[in-house]
């Protein structure tokens, strides 16, 4: 654990010295951070004591993801509960939540399938305004944790296996369905950055030979489940979008293609016909 020395005497029992603050930025440099100065004004701030301090910067320092380390991330401009072994929401994921209300700014009811944290349930829920939402996954963490952040917003959260989690009276009532599936094909699973790959429930990166595993069943069910014009949402990789845009034909949604070159994201958008 690093030595952290302790707060200035005038200073209140959260504000720390310079000297704090460099021994946080080397031990994080040390441990390989490579935003090491953007990582330690966080876990300062997150920090009451040297020592709670010290077992922060400890964590991370271990490999722990940051956002696991503060208990927190920031999402399309919410502060997200995130939980020790839950999937932590990417940036990249914010293109399928601006996706989603510009193809259907007047949902009404909206679902987010493989939730993870729910972050994307609560931020449709934040960007749309009162939807009936519904949120479902089948890890029972990734439940646990989603209900701390769309339950204050009124939506449910729902455990199962895609859509058997679902309450059967939404079938064809769905506006909006967001499915942040995994897409990592299994072999290149190992290839991951440790934080995600040590930290994160291998059932949240793993989506089969080609990575398409899951978007497949999702496609294929989605379409009983969408309202008249309701669409689906899934994020995929560069490589992988045209091979994903045709499983959304196959399934009978009209297709097409959102990329963001600054989010480094690539969105297939299905609407029911």
């Amino acid at each position: 654990m690093p030595q952290i020395p302790p707060p200035s005497p005038s200073s209140s029992a959260a504000s720390f010295s310079p000297a704090s603050r460099a021994a946080v930025v080397t031990a994080l440099r040390a441990a390989g951070c490579v935003f090491a100065e953007d990582e330690a004004e966080l876990i300062l701030a997150a920090a009451r004591t040297p020592r709670e301090l010290a077992a922060l910067v400890d964590r991370r320092a271990t490999g722990l993801p940051l956002e696991q380390v503060l208990g927190w991330a920031e999402f399309h401009g919410l502060r997200v509960v995130v939980e020790p072994g839950v999937f932590v929401p990417r940036r990249r994921t914010e293109l399928l939540v601006e996706e989603a209300v510009a193809q259907a700014p007047e949902a009404s009811v909206v679902v987010d399938l493989c939730c993870g944290s729910g972050a994307v349930g609560a931020a449709l829920a934040a960007a749309l305004g009162p939807v009936e939402l519904h949120a479902a996954d089948i890890d029972p963490a990734a439940v646990r944790c989603a209900r701390r952040n769309v339950g204050p917003l009124g939506g449910q959260v729902h455990t199962g296996d895609l859509f058997e989690a679902l309450p059967a009276r939404l079938r064809g009532r769905v506006d909006v369905l967001a499915a942040n599936v995994p897409y990592v094909p299994t072999d290149e699973v190992a290839l991951l950055p440790p934080e995600a790959r040590d930290h994160e429930p291998p059932a949240a990166l793993d989506g089969g030979a080609d990575g398409l595993d899951v978007l497949r069943r999702v496609a294929a069910e989605a379409p009983d489940w969408l309202a008249s014009g309701g669409c689906l949402l899934v994020e995929t990789s560069e490589r992988q979008a045209p091979a994903a845009l045709e499983v959304f034909a196959a399934a009978g949604l009209a297709a097409r293609l959102a990329v963001s070159a600054e989010l480094y994201a690539n969105v297939v958008v299905g609407t029911r016909r």
